[in-house]
């Protein structure tokens, strides 16, 4: 018997078409979900995930519902197969549909949220333009160390976002610093450095202004305690209550996702087996580098669902 962790992706996994195999297969997911959803929104999201080009998924308040929406229908088609997570996390806005899978949000809520989430976030980066970019190398102290000293030189605001894995960290802030950061890490032997194609810096002190806005948001919602053990972003620790994850959503907005602790959180707690949950293999790719002991599965597409169903039926260990 596996004991599985469903991992749901954020911004970054959004590819054209994601989904499109999925309502193939399974049309009833149209009417389920995808126009429910044009509906509540009062524009054709399901288009754009489903026939949208690489270009139309790039806006912030586009990309964060699509990847949502995508998301939610790869959860039903797993649980429709049987396939139920014992734990579950979210990074960034995968966060959001980690709580509908442990019934803290139901999912039309976490649409409108993720929509104003990616609109509020689009406006500051009008606002203030910034960037983000990923550290692959040097461990997070020192890239934690180049940050402070960028800091303390230059006055600008660059910090740590996210912790991917133990080689990956993706810093954010003002577009100078960013790239202050990108050079610094060169100099201390960084393998890599990538300016990120993304809508806004998120996860930084640039958001911090969005909290007040967005808390009247989340205060319009009915948050429940969760159903199954979920664990949040800015703490990598589980959450307590309903109250618990409205709080760490709004902490969320200008935290650090503290990804690579997260997965370990899951590890420790006896769970192995990691089921990525939404379009993409970006979260396949850290758990296999944070946890190698680890079965990492990516179960965004319908190929990719058959061959995890087939191991299951087959009596394969996905433990190992």
């Amino acid at each position: 018997m596996n004991d599985f962790a469903f991992l749901f992706p954020g911004q970054g996994s959004q590819r054209p078409g994601m989904g499109s195999d999925l309502v193939a297969r399974h049309p009833e997911l149209l009417e389920r979900y995808y126009r429910p959803a044009d509906e509540l929104l009062g524009f054709g999201l399901s288009r754009l995930c489903l026939e949208g080009s690489a270009e139309d998924l790039v806006p912030t308040e586009i990309t964060q519902p699509a990847v949502f929406l995508t998301s939610i229908a790869v959860l039903d088609v797993l649980r429709g197969h049987g396939i139920t997570p014992s734990v579950t996390a979210g990074h960034s806005l995968g966060e959001y549909t980690a709580l509908v899978c442990a019934g803290v949000l139901e999912w039309t809520d976490a649409l409108r949220l993720v929509r104003r989430r990616g609109e509020l976030m689009a406006a500051v980066n009008e606002r203030t333009p910034g960037a983000m970019a990923a550290v692959i190398g040097p461990s997070a102290h020192q890239v934690e160390e180049i940050c402070a000293g960028i800091r303390e030189r230059d006055g600008a605001i660059v910090e740590i976002a996210n912790y991917n894995d133990p080689t990956q960290h993706v810093v954010s802030g003002e577009g100078e610093a960013v790239r202050a950061v990108m050079a610094a890490a060169k100099a201390v032997g960084a393998e890599r450095t990538v300016l990120l194609k993304v809508g806004a810096p998120f996860h930084c002190s640039l958001m911090k202004e969005l909290e007040e806005e967005f808390t009247d948001e989340l205060d319009q919602v009915n948050f429940s305690d969760p159903a199954l053990p979920v664990i949040a972003n800015v703490t990598s620790a589980w959450i307590s209550s309903g109250a618990d994850a409205k709080h760490l959503l709004r902490r969320q907005l200008a935290g650090a996702v503290r990804w690579s602790d997260t997965l370990q959180a899951i590890a420790d707690s006896g769970v192995q087996t990691f089921v990525e949950a939404g379009p993409g293999r970006v979260l396949s790719g850290f758990c296999r580098r944070a946890l190698p002991e680890a079965a990492c599965h990516p179960a965004g597409e319908i190929r990719r669902i058959d061959r995890l169903l087939h191991g299951l039926e087959q009596g394969v260990s996905l433990t190992a």
